[in-house]
């Protein structure tokens, strides 16, 4: 059994609000991800980065900008989580990007048989479609192509190896604070699992102790999802979204991700809307990221011999 974590970067902010986030890929390696990740014990291969794509003007398509762009990367993470995830036991990294990557990623897991589960730790839903908002930004758009919902980008709904790619059923949001009304109306209808904010600020090993004991052990593998905009800036000036004082502080956020990637179905985790220029000059944001992410995911992947 392979006990392989693959990191497979995504440096596109096609579906952002703005560019930057196409910067983080690379800067998180000069973070020193990779060395962090093996002098853990973690069996690591850096199979590179997907095309690099920055967010541009895309004024023929204002409520759903640069879909194309989108689907073209969300196409190719697809492809290389599907090979690095052939291997029994093997783990997958993808660095983004911004939200849209996770498409990919499940598209690629979903190519695998068995059943297939995602925590989505964002402070949005990403429940919003083209017709719901008139901004056009893919990026919190994700959940509502991962479920087909109607109003959609067909392309990048179908980007996978069925449609829906997903079953409500097969999503939990993590740590959302309340969504929009069209949101939240999806999230009733649907009865999709929901783990409030104020659970997770409260008790974050207990909250994701709860999902990995109970909702998540009904699938096979377990997909996690990490926006990183779940962190407040005030605490630490990671995200594309530069809310503050009204997420989640860093330490709480990467409690319950140790939980959530030490259950025994872990397959793969996604991690998105970093700028890394809104770190620090001297890249010390970007380095504690790196040296805690590493740590986490050692918990699970690392060698323990």
């Amino acid at each position: 059994m392979s006990n392989r974590l693959t990191v497979i970067g995504a440096p596109s902010s096609a579906g952002a609000y703005g560019p930057g986030q196409e910067q983080a890929p690379r800067a998180l390696r000069d973070a020193g991800l990779i060395d962090l990740l093996r002098g853990h014990g973690v069996d690591v291969e850096d199979a590179g980065d997907t095309e690099t794509i920055r967010m541009r003007a895309d004024r023929d398509n204002p409520r759903a900008r640069n879909a194309d762009l989108v689907t073209h990367t969300a196409s190719s993470v697809a492809s290389r989580v599907r090979d690095a995830l052939a291997a029994e036991g093997s783990k997958v990294l993808v660095l983004g990007g911004d939200c849209t990557v996770e498409l990919g990623t499940v598209a690629g897991a979903a190519t695998a048989p068995g059943t297939l589960g995602l925590v989505y730790l964002d402070h949005d839903a990403d429940l919003n479609t083209p017709q719901s908002t008139d901004d056009g930004a893919l990026d919190w758009m994700g959940v509502a192509h991962l479920l087909g919902v109607d109003g959609t980008v067909a392309s990048l709904a179908g980007v996978g190896p069925r449609v829906p790619l997903l079953d409500p059923e097969q999503v939990l949001l993590f740590g959302q604070v309340e969504p929009t009304a069209f949101e939240r109306t999806v999230i009733d209808e649907r009865d999709i699992a929901w783990v409030h904010h104020d659970e997770v600020r409260d008790d974050p090993v207990e909250a994701a102790t709860r999902v990995v004991k109970g909702w998540a052990a009904q699938f096979d593998r377990l997909l996690l999802h990490l926006d990183i905009d779940l962190v407040d800036f005030a605490d630490a000036p990671l995200a594309e979204n530069t809310r503050r004082n009204v997420a989640l502080k860093l330490e709480t956020v990467m409690a319950a991700l140790e939980v959530l990637v030490a259950a025994p179905n872990f397959c793969g985790l996604t991690v998105c809307e970093i700028n890394p220029d809104h770190g620090e000059p001297d890249g010390s944001t970007l380095q504690d990221l790196a040296s805690r992410l590493a740590r986490v995911l050692a918990g699970a992947v690392g060698d323990h011999s």
